[in-house]
């Protein structure tokens, strides 16, 4: 999948803001489908932001009553009680608390701040919109419901801005993956000079996250890009291969 020679990442322009409402992912393929030509083999990844939405995981901040443990939190780090009680209903740990900074890990696995909760492009004022509830399966069924309805094989990646330790700036990861392995094991084949590679694991399912964000970007309301060029190859071990187990994270 990753010997190529060119790739083509189309934006799908003109999607209509999303608004929360319990159509799933038929909603999503329905629009996608009006909207832009996928063929066979192209890879769809969808901002996670329309996934929450469509899933129902928007909160009204002022309905939240924060808890002894969230308010305790809450001084530590400056933040607002209610918003750190939602953090902590999201998360199974804290990994790192400091003055304006919580980052924990979600009960997917993620390590990201405040649990990937995140107010921008939400309509209404106290709205935050929480990660979707498991990406691996949404992204499962928009590509069942492509394969049923039109015929097509295509991989889907769920995708979100993620800040990374030790490297400023934020860059796409893959949440949710169907119908690719994210994850590409080198190891044992050739470098160029003829040497064995011993430790070489590409991130792809990141990788195409993180290029199609060149033409969704963050705020130019384009939650979809269809990435052309690298064919999936049917897998659905979605995203945990990527996660580091307790004995491989030097830093846990």
């Amino acid at each position: 999948m990753i010997n190529l020679s060119q790739i083509k990442i189309i934006p799908v322009n003109n999607f209509p803001s999303i608004y929360e409402s319990d159509r799933g992912a038929s909603y999503i393929v329905d629009l996608l489908f009006d909207l832009a030509k996928v063929i066979d083999g192209d890879i769809i990844v969808i901002g996670q932001k329309i996934i929450s939405k469509i899933e129902g995981r928007s909160v009204k901040i002022s309905d939240v009553k924060p808890s002894e443990t969230a308010l305790q939190l809450a001084k530590e780090v400056n933040k607002d009680p209610r918003l750190v009680e939602l953090i902590l209903s999201e998360s199974i740990r804290i990994v790192r608390s400091a003055p304006g900074v919580l980052i924990v890990e979600t009960h997917h696995g993620f390590i990201c701040a405040n649990a990937g909760i995140d107010r921008s492009n939400v309509f209404g004022d106290g709205i935050f919109l929480k990660l979707p509830e498991n990406p691996d399966r949404t992204a499962m069924e928009i590509r069942e419901r492509i394969k049923s309805i039109y015929g097509l094989e295509v991989g889907v990646i769920i995708s979100d801005s993620f800040n990374r330790p030790w490297r400023k700036g934020s860059v796409n990861v893959a949440l949710g993956v169907s119908g690719i392995n994210p994850l590409v094991d080198l190891r044992g084949t050739k470098d160029d000079v003829g040497k064995t590679l011993e430790s070489s694991m590409v991130a792809i399912g990141d990788e195409i996250a993180s290029a199609a964000q060149l033409v969704m970007g963050e705020s130019g309301g384009i939650p979809i890009a269809i990435v052309r060029g690298m064919r999936p190859d049917g897998s659905d071990v979605g995203w945990q291969v990527l996660k580091r187990s307790n004995t491989e994270d030097l830093f846990r």
